[in-house]
């Protein structure tokens, strides 16, 4: 197996994207040539989790262990900066191809259990490119086993405008309250953005600005984020998660935005312990759409 095995190719109208099977990644999205995310390689590792599928938490646990049922699990810590399980188990995962057509792909990976997650949780990754909305992406789970699970998906794309610096960059976001964080990226408070360094409320210039934060109390509904470049061509996400994650990718090098919606908080299977819970036969989802702005 290659560093991302399988890739898969899609195109509808000006679209093109290519998915892969490790990590159920997302690696390019391309409107008339034009990079809509920042661009991954299919032959290397890429930083910052480039377009990798979140399961089954996105974002972090504090310390590495959680509690379900009174029973209290310990997860691999593979930020050793910060003390946290970061992004879940599936982003370095083989997902296998269902479903394959010239614009969609699903990727499913049916979760090996762990001594720090021994809970039975199938997970689907859908892209589906449309010559008129652009790629929409689904990822979800369902509980097989016969307790309770905790579930919290995401995705991890770096919107881009056709790969110029996020400095020259201006960005909206329209949530109104974001989660501060400690020296460690763990989770203190949930404060209002306006008048902030992280208010994006109206389209702002993000020049200098660094962010690694989690945003909600976002529009009922479906809400838009906005990427665009006085010279470039610009991206937009839609989404209906009442989370999102904004990272403006100061560890490699600045070329996107990396916006992640998120079904809950950071260290959520802490923090939220029963609203993460999957019954046995239920399912969670997070759907996300990236299309071009252009001029």
């Amino acid at each position: 197996m290659s560093i991302n095995g399988q890739v898969t190719r899609l195109r509808a109208g000006d679209y093109e994207a290519t998915v892969a099977a490790v990590g159920a990644s997302l690696l390019t999205l391309t409107h008339r040539g034009r990079h809509l995310v920042q661009p991954a390689l299919a032959d290397a590792l890429n930083e910052g989790y480039q377009g990798r599928t979140l399961v089954p938490w996105a974002n972090r646990v504090v310390g590495g262990h959680y509690e379900v049922g009174g029973t209290t699990y310990e997860l691999p810590v593979n930020e050793p900066a910060t003390g946290a399980a970061l992004h879940g188990l599936g982003a370095f995962q083989a997902w296998v191809a269902e479903g394959v057509a010239p614009h969609r792909v699903t990727w499913v990976l049916d979760l090996p259990a762990s001594y720090g997650y021994p809970f039975d949780v199938l997970c689907r990754a859908d892209y589906v490119l449309d010559a008129a909305d652009g790629l929409t992406v689904t990822v979800s789970g369902t509980n097989q086993g016969d307790r309770p699970a905790p579930f919290g998906p995401s995705t991890h794309p770096y919107l881009s405008c056709d790969d110029r610096p996020l400095d020259e960059c201006t960005l909206r976001l329209p949530a109104r309250a974001a989660m501060l964080t400690d020296a460690r990226l763990s989770p203190t408070e949930v404060v209002p953005v306006a008048g902030t360094q992280l208010d994006f409320l109206a389209p702002t210039p993000v020049l200098d600005r660094m962010v690694d934060n989690a945003y909600t109390d976002l529009p009922e509904g479906t809400w838009e984020v906005e990427l665009t470049h006085p010279e470039a061509v610009g991206v937009r996400m839609t989404s209906d998660a009442r989370w999102v994650q904004l990272y403006t990718g100061d560890r490699i090098g600045r070329r996107g935005a990396a916006v992640e919606p998120m079904t809950c908080p950071p260290d959520a299977f802490n923090i939220d312990p029963g609203g993460v819970l999957l019954a046995p036969g239920d399912s969670r989802a997070l759907t996300l759409t990236i299309d071009v702005l252009d001029r």
